[in-house]
């Protein structure tokens, strides 16, 4: 009688709802290319960053009820042909740091969590590349879960820097997109983005304020239902974005 784990029959699962289910576009957002220079250096110089709306960052995917005090956020995206290109501001009374190994607890420090789906076809991503949730420590370093249930650092993934004024940090950050075909351990190209594609994206803070686990987890997108931490594995939740010229 053959025996199949857990993680298997989980992957089956994910596998078929991928090739049957087909994600519902939802919170879609037209995003505009730039074909200006641009530096990620956390100072958001380039003049397309005037010209680009805020977007919010304020949906508690986990924790507590917060205040304006504790915690707020926002965002600008743009695009070009190299990858997404993000401006994210957030008010933070304590930036938290504990762990110096990138590989020890990394969703409990203080980050900023880039959800990509290349195609944005949905679906489930635990354990595969179908889509990538990228923490960005205050450190750079860009860690998720590979097909191999290990962390791996996708630091030549996501590109950042960040400043800070008080209790306001700006981070400015460069996302390369890859597809499912992509291999941890194999060289691979970014793809190359073009006009009208759509792509799914999300974006999160995990807050954490000197505790043994983070405190708050904000995203945003509206995710419906009791457990609103799903960005993880189902690229579902995702908003749409439309690349436009």
């Amino acid at each position: 009688m053959i025996t199949m784990n857990k993680t298997f029959l989980y992957t089956l699962l994910i596998c078929s709802m991928n090739l049957f289910a087909q994600k519902k576009d939802h919170h879609i957002l037209e995003v505009t290319k730039t074909n200006e220079a641009y530096t990620i250096d956390g100072r958001a110089n380039e003049s397309f960053w005037r010209q680009t709306a805020w977007l919010s960052l304020d949906q508690k995917w986990i924790g507590e009820d917060y205040t304006d005090k504790d915690f707020s956020g926002r965002y600008k995206i743009r695009w070009n042909t190299e990858g997404l290109y993000l401006l994210v501001e957030v008010i933070d009374d304590v930036l938290f740091d504990q762990y110096q190994d990138p590989f020890n607890l990394w969703w409990d420090d203080d980050c900023v969590e880039v959800f990509v789906d290349a195609d944005n076809s949905g679906g489930g991503h635990q354990y595969t590349n179908n889509a990538f949730a990228y923490h960005v420590s205050l450190s750079g370093d860009v860690i998720d879960i590979a097909p191999d249930e290990k962390p791996r650092n996708f630091k030549d993934h996501v590109f950042s820097a960040h400043t800070q004024n008080g209790k306001t940090t700006t981070w400015e950050l460069k996302v390369l997109l890859f597809d499912d075909s992509f291999e941890y351990s194999k060289s691979a190209q970014p793809l190359v983005l073009k006009p009208n594609s759509m792509v799914g994206f999300a974006l999160a803070y995990c807050d954490n304020d000197a505790s043994v686990e983070r405190e708050n987890f904000i995203g945003s997108v509206f995710v419906p239902g009791v457990d609103k931490n799903q960005g993880w594995i189902n690229a579902d939740i995702f908003s749409s974005l439309k690349l436009i010229e």
